[in-house]
């Protein structure tokens, strides 16, 4: 069993960080999963308050930059609160549409089109989709290094025990 823990341990870290660079997998919650799995298959016992308060503040700070960055990117570069929305619908549906290119282009198109849609020049709308991509590059970093530290204090705390 220790095997199968540790294995499962270690596939909902790995989910977890590839979800910072693909939005479609759970990102930091498979790595907030995978301290339970370590509960229930080995102990609770070096988790104490802080560890859960540390590991749900960042969780929650995971969330608040994802959204907050990404929209940081279009505001910054002028975009109107369409081509937020059409980035963020971009990001979850580019993937899908457009399998090779749909995690950079989906954001950027959906910027694009959302900017149009609020009345802008092509120009203004193009400088816009840029800032979206920026937001998204400038996200992915952010929640890359959060999550790291998350498996890195997990560690730590395992380690301590």
């Amino acid at each position: 069993m220790t095997i199968l823990g540790w294995i499962l341990i270690i596939a909902l870290f790995a989910i977890g960080l590839a979800g910072a660079v693909y939005p479609i997998l759970p990102g930091a919650l498979a790595i907030y999963l995978a301290f339970f799995v370590y509960g229930w298959f080995f102990s609770f016992d070096p988790f104490g308050p802080l560890f859960w308060i540390a590991q749900t503040l960042i969780v929650v700070v995971l969330f608040v930059a994802d959204y907050v960055v990404g929209a940081w990117g279009v505001k910054k570069f002028g975009g109107s609160r369409a081509s937020v929305i059409g980035s963020t619908i971009g990001i979850i549906a580019g993937p899908f549409l457009i399998p090779a290119f749909g995690l950079i282009l989906g954001p950027f198109l959906g910027a694009l089109i959302g900017e149009l849609i609020a009345g802008s020049a092509f120009n203004k709308a193009v400088k816009v989709s840029f800032g979206s991509l920026l937001g998204l590059f400038s996200s992915t970093v952010v929640k890359i290094i959060l999550q790291i530290a998350m498996v890195v204090l997990f560690f730590i705390w395992i380690g301590r025990y």
